[in-house]
Parts: C-alpha cells; structure tokens; sequence
C-alpha cells in the first residue's frame, strides 16, 4: 500500500473513527457537557437566543457561538448527546484538515500527514475533540487564525489580514478575549524578533481587518450587554476572564509545574516526538517557520502555567504548532519501544484500574467516590478487560514485529483512538453519568414536577428530564435527586431509583 497516495482517506478513516463514530456512546459528562447542554436546551426552550441560561440563572461563563451551533444541530436532529455533539466534532475535522493543508503548504505532504495523525488520535484531543463544550470550536479558530497570520508574513497578501480577522472575531465569539490574545502576542513576539514591529502595527490596526472583526463579534456583545447590563461585565469579563488568570476559580489551582505532566500525558501515544520537538528549541530561531510555531507554543504553555485558575485543555491551545514540530522528527530513525512502552504501561493501568481503585479507597475522602469504586466492576466488566488486553497484545505486535515506522506510528495511533473512545470514555460514562441520565429519563417519563437537586451539581440531569430543578430545603412529597451519600439526611423517603451512588427518591412523612 502506498502511503501517500492514500493521506486523505486515512485521515477520513482516523477522523470518522475518533470523532464521529463514537458521539452516541456515552451520556453527557457533567459538570462541562452537562451545563453547555443543559444551557443549549434552555435556549431551545425560552426562545432567548442573546442570553444563555443554566437552570433558569444567567450564564455567562462562555459568548454565545457554541450554544446557536448546538441549538442549530438540536432542532436538526433532537435533543440527544449526537446532536449536542456533532458542532464540536466538524470543528475538530476542520482543525485536522487546516493542520494538513497548513503543513502540506510550509513544508510537505508528509511531515502535514503525520502532524495531522499526531492531532486526531492524541489523548487529549480524544477526549475534548467531541465533547459539547466550545473547545474544539476555539481550537479550531486559534490554530485557522494563526495560520493565516503566518500566511501573510509569508506571502504579504492581504487577504491573510482579512481572513485572521475572521477567523479572530469566531473564536472571540466562542470563547472571548483567549482568541484575540493568543494571536496578537505572538505575532508581537515573532514579527518583533524578525525586526518587523512597524509591519506587525499594519497588520494589527488593519482598518478592514478591524471592521470585519466589528461587524462580526460586536453584534452579539452588544445585544447582550443591552439585555444584561453591568451584570454581563462583571460575570463575563471580570470574572471568568480576568480573575481566571489572577486567582483560582471553582478550586481550579496548581502549582508552575501544573502543565507539565498534563502535556507528557496529554499527547500520548507521541509523547517522545514532541518533547523531542521542544527539546530541540535553540535550533528553532533560524528558521521561521520553526520559530513561529516555537512561539506560539511556547507563550501557551507559559502564560497559562502562571494563571491563577488552571484546567487541562488551556495547553491544547498550544498543541497544533506543537503537533507539526513534533511530526519533524518522524524522519529520524526512532526507538519503536518509545512508543510502545508508555502506551502498554497506560494500558496495563487501565486494565487493572478498579483493583487499584479498590487498593486506595481506604485513603480517599470523598465518599461518592467511595462508592463508584465499590460499583466499578459491573461497568468495568470482562468486556472491558478482554477489549484492553487485545489492545495489550496488539502493542505487543508492534513491538516485536519488524514493520515500517510509519505503519508503527499509525498502529500506534490506532491504538489510542480505540481505547479512548470505544472502552474507556463508554466505561467511565457508564459508571459515572449512566445512573444521571437513567434518573433524568425516568423523572420525564414520571411526569415529577418540581424535582429538587440535592447537594449535587450534575446539570446533564437537566438535560435528560428536560426541565428545570430546584435548590432548596426538601419537605414531605417533594422528589429528590441526590447522592447516596446524603440519603442519611433524610429519615423516611421513598426510593424511585438508585444506582452506582445516585438516586431519585420522593420524601415521606
């Protein structure tokens, strides 16, 4: 089989695999899926397309764009996890083409394929690239709007300047000012060490650049800030952006080093390529290409391990320069067991995962988590072990058997999309977020009004009862949903459902 001639429909096979075939397999995971949902199908329901709401409160967490792509899909197609998913999963197949078309441009056909193969089965991108959260939607605006940035200090065609507005104006309508300051600092940082600060204040204050950007973020900015006032300012862009870099928020902290273990696990199974890539940093500066890439990299992993508030998916915003350096030094002559060796330690942790769970519940607080462990091994069944230890033997296969790096590095690669998405997200989405949903549906089928939540924050409940709850003291008659855990609370009640540390009772006199 020749490689290159069949790039494209590889990489449809890798996408479709990741992040199509698997929407449907797990219910909604709370808290991010559940609240973007949840705020979606309230939307649907009061008809306010300016102002998102979560359980019947402003929300103003996140701008406006994710919600009308996933409202757009919901009408299309229902209130289901495929359809509140499907916006996330076509950003994440344009993220992957503009990484190919990208690198296929700057530098070949090769070096755009494996770049590419890199993003689409790396865990971490496993995980957010087709999640109902705005993630996959900024990512793919980020890393479109570099690109047209390094196309127009490349090719000096205005058109670039135009584009990156665009595409600028989308992600800060997406995910707010992120968007504008990941490409106006870098593009400081590289245009100033390539002596080229007076050209960088062109592009910058472009006047058609800028009335683009007017015209297609204001709007909404501005509806919403009519609608909501200094309550939008103050929730917006005080608090969920500038105090999310001066201070922890919702007890999101970590030390300087936080990023690190979070990158080295993050893009397995190609961890060794791209500490390679980062590693090799001082050869960078001589090299355009290189050095952008570097920067952009670069100032991601820097600026966001200084911020107060810290959360795994900020680095992805530095993963496609990353990805594309790394994909260099596929053509070196490698190791294969620096592929192999991390993946079937990873493998081997995940096969034994509820016994050693099992092991340190005597250590851990949290008493829900107590629970789910005790419940963990009729969700992670014999299937999941036997479904691991093919994956186990497999690697094993590649290990052993003389094959073509390439073929190792998409076997590899294969390998992480199988287990992400087809064992272990269904595993853990059946253990965690089966019994919130199998609660919701039987709520809405009960026809219960007035349900009140608990002492628990699962808004995909929402989502599955399609209704609003309520927070407040239970009394006699009201239908609970809560933990296990905070069952003693209550000393007679009725139990409508329970299941692996959730449940759905009717208070009793």
């Amino acid at each position: 089989m020749n490689l290159e001639k069949n790039y494209i429909t590889i990489l449809l096979f890798f996408i479709i695999t990741a992040f199509f075939i698997p929407l449907g397999f797990a219910p909604l995971f709370d808290l991010d899926e559940g609240a973007f949902s949840e705020a979606t199908r309230e939307m649907l329901v009061g008809e306010d397309y300016i102002t998102t709401y979560l359980n019947g409160n402003l929300r103003f967490d996140k701008p406006i764009l994710i919600y009308w792509l996933q409202l757009i899909s919901v009408k299309s197609f229902g209130l289901n996890e495929i359809a509140l998913r499907l916006p996330s999963a076509f950003a994440s197949s344009v993220w992957a083409f503009s990484i190919y078309f990208f690198t296929k441009r700057v530098i070949d056909n090769k070096i755009a394929f494996f770049s590419t193969i890199f993003m689409v089965t790396s865990l971490q991108i496993n995980i957010i690239a087709k999640a109902s959260i705005a993630d996959a939607l900024l990512n793919m605006f980020i890393a479109l709007s570099m690109f047209t940035l390094y196309y127009y200090f490349k090719y000096r065609d205005k058109k670039y300047i135009y584009l990156a507005f665009l595409f600028v104006a989308l992600g800060t309508l997406t995910k707010g000012p992120v968007a504008i300051m990941i490409p106006f600092i870098v593009t400081l940082i590289f245009f100033s060490i390539k002596g080229e600060f007076k050209e960088w204040l062109r592009v910058i204050f472009n006047p058609i650049g800028i009335l683009i950007f007017i015209i297609v973020a204001f709007p909404w900015y501005i509806a919403e800030y009519i609608a909501q006032g200094q309550a939008f300012i103050d929730g917006f862009f005080l608090k969920h952006n500038l105090s999310r870099f001066s201070s922890p928020m919702e007890h999101h902290s970590g030390n300087i080093l936080y990023f690190i273990p979070v990158l080295i696990i993050g893009v397995m199974p190609f961890t060794y390529f791209i500490l390679k890539a980062i590693k090799s940093f001082k050869t960078y500066f001589i090299d355009d290409l290189k050095a952008y890439l570097f920067i952009w990299f670069a100032f991601v992993f820097i600026f966001f391990s200084l911020s107060g508030t810290k959360l795994p998916h900020y680095i992805i915003y530095g993963y496609t320069p990353i990805f594309i350096l790394g994909a260099l030094y596929i053509k070196e002559d490698f190791n294969k067991k620096y592929l192999i060796y991390p993946l079937l330690i990873l493998l081997v942790l995940l096969l034994f995962l509820p016994d050693i769970a099992t092991l340190f519940k005597s250590d851990i607080r949290d008493k829900l988590a107590v629970v789910l462990i005790e419940n963990a091994y009729e969700s992670f069944d014999i299937i999941y072990r036997l479904s691991i230890i093919a994956l186990i033997i497999f690697s094993i296969f590649l290990l052993i058997k003389s094959i073509k790096s390439e073929y190792l590095i998409l076997g590899v690669g294969f390998i992480m999309i199988v287990l992400v998405n087809f064992i272990a997200i269904p595993t853990y989405g059946k253990l965690m977020q089966e019994p919130i949903k199998e609660a919701g549906l039987l709520a809405k089928e009960g026809g219960y009004r007035d349900i009140i939540t608990y002492k628990i924050n699962n808004p995909s409940f929402n989502v599955y009862y399609e209704g609003l709850t309520l927070k407040r003291k239970p009394k006699e008659g009201d239908i609970v949903f809560t933990k296990v855990t905070k069952l003693k609370d209550f000393k007679k009640y009725k139990t409508l459902y329970i299941k692996n540390g959730f449940s759905l009772i009717q208070i009793k006199k």
